[in-house]
Parts: C-alpha cells; sequence; structure tokens
C-alpha cells in the first residue's frame, strides 16, 4: 500500500490549481485520435475493466454543459459526455444521501434496502453484515478496492460492520459519518481504521483527489475499482479563493462559492481522467459519473438561477423528477458516442459491475445490469421503478407513468395522504395531475408500489471464514440464481491445504468445509463454473487483505 502522506498547499496556490493545467489532454490525430475511433467502431469494452466509478453529491441534473447549463463551464464532464454514453434518463437510489448511496451500492431500491432515511428523518440505520456491496463482489473476484471521499453510513468505529473496509474496499480515506462530509476543512479524516488528525486548513476535495490519483497510479497487474464519492458540491458552498472566475458575477455570495464547487468538481475527473492516460490505463478503464440525487437549496443557493433541474419539477428531497433525475455518463475509448433514453437507476449498477467483471450476479436484486446499454446493444428493461422515503413521501414509474404518494403526515397531504399521477410522456415536468381521471390507473400502480415495499429479499452469497477451536470453517454461499458446478473449497497459502470438492452448490444453498487452524494470513479460495465461465472468488479473513493472481 502506499504510504499516507497529506500534502496540503496554500489556499491561494491550491485554488489557481484548480483552473490552469488540469483540462483533459488534447488529442492528436497521430496517436490518441485514431486510437479512439477506431475504439467508437468496435463499441466495446475490455474484459474485466478497471472501473472508477465517480458520485458527486447534490449536483442537478441540468447542472452540467452537455446537459443545458449555460452559466456554470463544466468542459470536462461536457467532453466525457461527447464521448461516452450520456444516460438522459438516470435516477438516483432516493432524493437525498444515504438511502440513494445505499441503493447504489448493493442493488436494492429503497423500499428494500437496508439505509431508507438521512439522519435528520429518523433513525438512519447503518450497513450489516447482510449487505454485499459492489466492492465486495468484485474483490472477491480479484480487484483491488478503494473508496475514497464520503462513505455516509457510521458509526465512526474501526472493524464495524458497516465500515467501508469491512464493506469490500481494500483502501478507505475520507468521511465516515454524514454529517461529518458537510465539512470541507475537517480537523481529522479517516484512513481505513485510523483516525487521521488534520490542522482544519486542508480543503478534503483536494485530498480525495490526490488519493485517487495515487491509487490510479499504484502498481499492480490486477483490475481496480476506485469508487470516487466527493462531497461537492454539497452545502454549505465552502471552497478557497472564493468564487473565483465566478466571483464577479451579480450573484449572491452562496450562488458565486456554488459555482466554483461545480467548476472544481469538473477540474477533478479531468485529474482522475489525466491519471488514468498517463499511466496507459484509460483504455481498460470504464469511468462511471454521476450524482446521489437532485441539486440542493440550502445556506443561500438558489438552483432556480442555474436552471439546475433542467425542465425538471422539484429538488433534493423530492420524489418529483428533479430530486431523483440525475446525470449520468459513461466513458471508455472502446464506446461509441451516443445519448441512451432508457431509464436506468441506481440500483442497476451492482448488476453492471459485476457483469463487467465476470461475476455471477446476486439474485433477488431489484437491479438489472445495463452492459448492453454501454455497447449500443439490447439491455433488460424494468417493470417498474420504485422510489421511498418512509414517512414522508413515495413514487413509482412504470413506463410513461408516474405516481406520487405523500404520508398524511407531510403538510397539505390530508389525513389520508395525497396521491398524484402524472404521464411523463406528455408532461416531463409533472405539472398536471392526472389521479381524478385515471382511478383505475392510480389504484392499479399503488397496489404495485404497496407490494415493491417490504424486507430485504436477498440470500447470502460470497465466501467467509471463521475460527473455531483448531478449525478454519470456509462457507461459499450461492446468491445467484445459477447452479456453481464442480466446487472446489481450500486455502491459499503455504503450507498447501488440499482443496475440498463438491459437484454442484445451488442457488440459494452453501457449503461448509473445515480445515486445520494455522498460523499467519487466512485466505479462503474458491474454483467454480458458472454461466459458461470459470470463476475464483478469494477471500482474507476478516481484517486481513490477502494478495491476489487470477488465472
Amino acid at each position: 500500500m502506499v504510504p499516507f502522506v497529506i500534502n496540503a498547499p496554500s489556499r491561494r496556490a491550491f485554488f489557481a490549481g484548480t483552473l490552469a493545467g488540469l483540462a483533459l489532454p488534447a488529442v492528436t490525430p497521430a496517436g490518441a485520435e485514431a486510437t479512439s475511433t477506431r475504439a467508437a467502431r468496435r463499441g466495446s469494452l475490455p474484459a474485466r475493466p478497471n472501473i472508477l466509478l465517480i458520485l458527486a453529491d447534490d449536483l442537478g441534473w441540468g447542472e452540467i454543459g452537455s446537459q443545458g447549463q449555460r452559466l456554470i463551464e463544466t468542459p470536462n464532464l461536457d467532453r466525457l459526455a461527447a464521448e461516452g454514453v450520456r444516460f438522459s434518463t438516470a435516477y438516483s437510489g432516493a432524493p437525498l444521501c444515504a438511502p440513494s448511496r445505499c441503493a447504489l451500492l448493493t442493488g436494492l431500491h429503497a423500499g428494500h434496502g437496508t439505509v431508507r432515511e438521512n439522519p435528520e428523518g429518523g433513525p438512519q440505520r447503518s450497513l450489516t453484515d447482510a449487505d454485499l456491496t459492489f466492492a465486495e463482489l468484485l474483490r472477491l473476484s480479484g480487484y483491488r478496492t478503494a473508496c475514497i471521499g464520503k462513505w455516509g453510513f457510521g458509526p465512526e468505529e474501526p472493524g464495524q460492520d458497516s465500515h467501508p473496509n469491512v464493506r469490500g474496499f481494500d483502501e478507505f480515506f475520507g468521511y465516515i459519518g454524514h454529517r461529518h462530509a458537510h465539512q470541507y476543512f475537517p480537523k481529522y479524516l479517516w484512513h481505513n481504521g485510523e483516525k487521521v488528525t488534520l490542522d482544519g486548513r486542508s480543503y478534503a476535495p483536494h485530498l480525495f483527489r490526490e488519493r485517487a490519483v495515487e491509487f490510479i497510479r499504484q502498481d499492480g497487474d490486477d483490475p481496480f475499482l476506485l469508487y470516487f464519492a466527493t462531497n461537492l458540491p454539497h452545502s454549505p458552498s465552502v471552497i478557497p479563493g472564493g468564487g473565483g472566475v465566478y466571483e464577479n458575477r451579480p450573484w449572491s455570495g452562496p450562488n458565486r462559492r456554488h459555482a466554483a464547487q461545480v467548476a472544481r468538481l469538473d477540474t477533478d475527473v479531468a485529474a482522475l481522467i489525466r491519471a488514468l492516460r498517463d499511466t496507459g490505463r484509460a483504455d481498460d478503464t470504464l469511468v462511471l459519473f454521476t450524482s446521489d440525487n437532485g441539486p440542493h437549496r440550502e445556506k443561500g443557493v438558489t438552483p432556480w438561477l442555474f436552471d439546475s433541474n433542467g425542465p425538471f419539477r422539484g429538488d433534493k428531497r423530492d420524489v418529483y423528477e428533479g430530486g431523483i433525475r440525475v446525470p449520468m455518463i459513461a466513458w471508455s475509448p472502446g464506446l461509441r458516442p451516443r445519448v441512451e433514453r432508457q431509464p436506468v437507476a441506481f440500483w442497476d449498477v451492482l448488476p453492471t459491475l459485476a457483469d463487467l467483471a465476470e461475476v455471477p450476479v446476486p439474485a433477488h436484486l431489484d437491479g438489472l445490469s445495463f452492459r448492453g446499454l454501454l455497447t449500443g446493444d439490447d439491455a433488460p428493461r424494468h417493470d417498474h421503478l420504485v422510489w421511498n422515503r418512509p414517512r414522508k413521501a413515495q413514487a413509482i414509474r412504470r413506463g410513461r407513468w408516474k405516481l406520487v404518494r405523500f404520508d398524511p403526515n407531510i403538510a397539505g397531504a390530508g389525513p389520508q395522504g395525497r396521491v398524484e399521477l402524472y404521464d411523463l410522456t406528455a408532461d416531463p415536468g409533472e405539472r398536471r395531475d392526472l389521479a381524478a381521471a385515471r382511478p383505475d390507473l392510480t389504484e392499479r400502480l399503488q397496489n404495485r408500489l404497496d407490494g415493491s415495499i417490504g424486507p430485504d429479499p436477498r440470500t447470502p452469497y460470497g465466501l467467509r471464514t471463521e475460527l473455531t477451536g483448531d478449525q478454519v470453517v470456509v462457507t461459499l454461499h450461492n446468491g445467484s440464481a445459477e447452479p456453481w458446478r464442480d466446487v472446489r473449497l481450500g486455502l491459499d497459502g503455504s503450507p498447501k491445504v488440499r482443496a475440498h470438492a463438491v459437484a454442484r452448490v445451488e442457488p440459494g444453498m452453501s457449503i461448509s468445509v473445515g480445515f486445520p487452524r494455522r498460523s499467519g494470513k487466512i485466505t479462503a479460495r474458491a474454483d467454480f463454473e458458472s454461466g459458461g465461465r470459470s470463476h475464483v472468488f478469494r477471500r482474507a479473513h476478516q481484517g486481513e487483505v490477502a494478495p491476489v493472481t487470477l488465472r
């Protein structure tokens, strides 16, 4: 692991660096352009690509130039959109942070996921040992993994089930808790299980960018997953140097600084892409950029100034389109530039990453892989999409129809609550409520919404170890929808331990084998076949991370 060092530049030097020298490198006809042209004709992705998942915080659908923004310049994101796949109908997991991130990580919408509310809306649950994240899946199959930035699920303790290291990330650097991430000049951050004390003068997004670049530059033959979860441009609107190039605009101070935050986000993206190019990893990487919910209007920021939600109604915390419709861009040199209009949602990310990494996709997810949409092929379509804010509001989209339902506790909803129905094809701004005119459709959608909310439907998945007496018990859970054949379980390392073989593990079933306990690092291994592919899973005993080498 790269030694952990924090370099904190002066504010003036740092802010100057955000505006100069970070644009995506120019493409030359003799080199990169020719490569890009050949790749565009292919319309393909590399096998088991590196994954760079960039998650903005409260960035609205309309706050980037490729989706109509005219006041804030985002040239680097616009270039990614022009060269990649721009999803015009991408949805977040929720209209606010924590449940949205839970949906992204676990493949379950907020009607099934563990975390369904932010702290201010009631008790916010943490992730549990039963949760399976995309990082756990990819790490099982040999990816090196990192989460840098805002995690958002407490408690702030090392080793607990909701900690990023326990939920699949080899490396973590950032905020663990939700509220701590509101501090742009924090007194401390977490590096894995260690609380790193800061002087309160270091700008956290800068530290995140530098650490992410270091991770990309690390040597290694294994593919990587980097989940870069910046806290830009979340409230408060704080950035070194004030509003920068927007300082003289005739706007309020919070709006000028918000614009500078969005511009800073754009240059951070450029720095990560530059690191991919400099290390020769760009051709083997898929970059996925999105935001956790719609734009905020907090501490003096007025999103209507920037038309931050585009043509949509509502913003952060609303289950109207403006609160849940978010930017999403997929970029890789092998993709054919296009705009994709088929709806996708955050809970589709886990099955998509599993599909790309050639890992058996867990069963009983709400998400569907949109790998086909990246390459211009067909992909499965959702019957419906669901958003759930307990004791506040819910929504369901099915085809062109969207139903919004408000809890009786919401002001103005009435003792029975309030139900609204919209035709998103004819009325994407959700201005004409058709519930009274279409009572049968309204009732059917309500029934489907009610049937979509309940307990977590998943079954255990993956590889576990347990130390009992003089044995190491290795358990393989088949939580996928297909049988796993020719299964061999064992322990890696020296001395060699003979693997235990079984013919088949059916979906929903598991197998446990005990091996003699030994000193030193304990890493379980499972070899099996599924879906016409050979797979190798490895998992170090909890608290350890084993080096992995795939065949």
